[in-house]
């Protein structure tokens, strides 16, 4: 198959937008960026002389193989479960599509059972060879490092197995073109090349030396980053809030967290806790909201035996139970006026009688309350009270929601993909970029809540050794799509013209063709461009597979 209907057979251009607004360029979900190759090469000019040879190699072939393993995840994702030869026969197309070489594969022995691979790739055009070759002209070895390594990482990430390549032919020492031979890593036989492609842990780094520096001059080393726990952020407004939070943690003053329903104000009160002088002691929650006005102060308090019908026995209430340590009080705001009444009782004593009960037991609790409600407006409407307030907002910390700390989701995206992935035992790659554009776009009203939830769900979701893409995340939902320009089969630059697109629509409610023979032609053209594949049809349409075989079975039968 030539390499133009290559192209066209897996739809390459389409998914290609080009978001100038937004400064974005996406090929399917995965965000791009357009460099000059002339920086690329003084970066790449800049390594050798700063880290020396040997060092350099191996960054620029650990950049191509992590380049390449995107690259097979994006192949993966446009062509979905087709032959797996014309899946893998994509990377040379992506590599040629994205500028950096033209490849073909002169010479495959493929055992995709053994995950066995042995094969020979001819490049020409090479970037890499032509920077070279303007810095420093012909000389007697190989230079292409980062198509060695994208040929390494794509391979790999396709056989998952180790699979590394090597450039035998190249034009920076007067060959015609370049050529490199892949095969599994143990058979190369050479350890020094195969360290190239790992990490290098025999050099020392930056922080290294400073550390030894430090040590030399006296001077005390940076202290640890605060332990965080469960609390995951780095936006300003969360910062603000851990820093006020943190303030309190070791003294025994009463805090009151603000903010909207879903934030995590229960994680925050919990660390308050783990973090403070009581934390061997018992941590207590409970959720005013939740629990009916004839029982709460049952719950709160506790109750004495035949205090009330259905009081069988005596019992402790929260403040008893918490007795020593750390008592948090969820939606507060909702608390019944005769609650709130013995709530400030106790907050001012420092003792608790139990329903039914005159005696008195003493309680030494920290109290953290949280609230969604506006309590000076509900102080203002009578709902409550005023001295109850300045007694648990001595300390008030608001927390941000979702939407205010954008530039967080990202990482509380990956704390959560780290909690469930165990959980379900699924093994995935990651959340595209353009699943983490679409998260940053939405408004999230029920923020962490909701933002865990939804990542919980696309676990299930997302194939196996996958990514979680848009699709997984907001299944049905419109807006939250990639947009911008895209390509014309020309591969100019073009934009959605919606006026010609109206005129389109009209034209069609003006033929006298009815909607359903519209939409079996518009199937039956998707499957034709896919070659017969109804998984690539499915994905040129943007619908799922079921519906484009529920549709051409339909076709077929009339």
């Amino acid at each position: 198959m030539s390499e133009k209907r290559l192209i066209e057979h897996f739809n390459l251009r389409s998914k290609l937008k080009f978001n100038i607004d937004n400064g974005h360029i996406w090929l399917g979900e995965n965000r791009m960026l357009l460099l000059h190759t002339q920086a690329l090469s003084g970066l790449r000019d800049e390594l050798f002389s700063s880290m020396g040879e040997a060092r350099a190699r191996g960054v620029l072939i650990r950049l191509g193989f992590r380049a390449g393993q995107l690259d097979a995840q994006v192949a993966t994702q446009l062509y979905g479960a087709g032959d797996d030869y014309d899946v893998f026969k994509i990377g040379p197309e992506l590599h040629a599509f994205e500028g950096h070489v033209k490849a073909e594969i002169t010479q495959a022995k493929i055992d995709w059972e053994q995950g066995s691979f042995d094969g020979h790739v001819r490049m020409e055009g090479s970037w890499e060879a032509e920077a070279h070759i303007q810095q420093f002209g012909v000389g007697d070895d190989v230079r292409c490092w980062t198509l060695v390594g994208y040929a390494s990482g794509y391979v790999s990430t396709f056989f998952r197995r180790f699979i590394v390549f090597r450039e035998v032919e190249c034009a920076c020492k007067g060959d015609s073109h370049c050529l490199v031979i892949g095969k599994p890593a143990e058979e190369w036989n050479d350890d020094s090349y195969i360290d190239l492609f790992r990490t290098d842990q025999g050099q020392t780094s930056a922080c290294d030396l400073e550390e030894q520096l430090q040590q030399l001059r006296g001077s005390r080393p940076k202290l640890e980053p605060l332990n965080r726990g469960n609390l995951v952020g780095q936006s300003s407004g969360f910062v603000k809030a851990f820093d006020l939070l943190h303030k309190a943690c070791r003294g025994p003053i009463n805090v009151l967290l603000l903010g909207e329903t879903g934030v995590g104000k229960e994680v925050f009160a919990k660390w308050l806790h783990d973090n403070s002088d009581r934390a061997e002691q018992p941590f207590v929650a409970i959720n005013c909201a939740a629990i009916p006005n004839e029982l709460i102060e049952a719950e709160l308090f506790g109750v004495r035996r035949g205090a009330y019908t259905g009081a069988q026995e005596s019992r402790p209430g929260r403040f008893e139970r918490a007795d020593g340590g750390t008592l948090f009080l969820d939606e507060v705001g909702d608390l019944s006026p005769s609650a709130q009444v013995k709530l400030l009782r106790v907050l001012q004593s420092g003792e608790v009688e139990r329903l039914g009960d005159n005696e008195t037991r003493k309680v030494d609790v920290r109290l953290i309350a949280a609230t969604n409600v506006d309590l000076e407006k509900a102080i203002a409407d009578g709902a409550f009270r005023a001295d109850l307030f300045y007694r648990i907002a001595t300390y008030p910390v608001n927390i941000p929601p979702l939407r205010e700390r954008k530039s967080d989701i990202p990482l509380l995206a990956q704390a959560m993909l780290d909690k469930y992935l165990p959980l379900y035992g699924k093994s995935i790659n990651g959340i595209t970029d353009g699943a983490i554009q679409a998260m940053s776009d939405y408004e999230w009203p029920g923020n962490i809540r909701e933002l865990e939830n939804l990542i919980e769900r696309a676990v299930l979701l997302a194939p196996e050794g996958g990514n979680i893409e848009i699709e997984h995340l907001f299944p049905g939902k419109v807006g939250l799509s990639i947009v911008g320009a895209g390509l014309d089969s020309g591969g100019h630059l073009c934009k959605i013209d919606e006026g010609r697109m109206d005129n389109l629509y009209e034209s069609l409610i003006d033929s006298s063709v009815d909607m359903e023979t519209h939409l079996n032609r518009i199937y039956q053209l998707a499957v034709d461009r896919a070659g017969g594949n109804l998984t690539q049809a499915a994905k040129i349409l943007g619908v799922t597979r079921r519906q484009v075989a529920y549709r051409v079975q339909r076709v077929n039968r009339t």
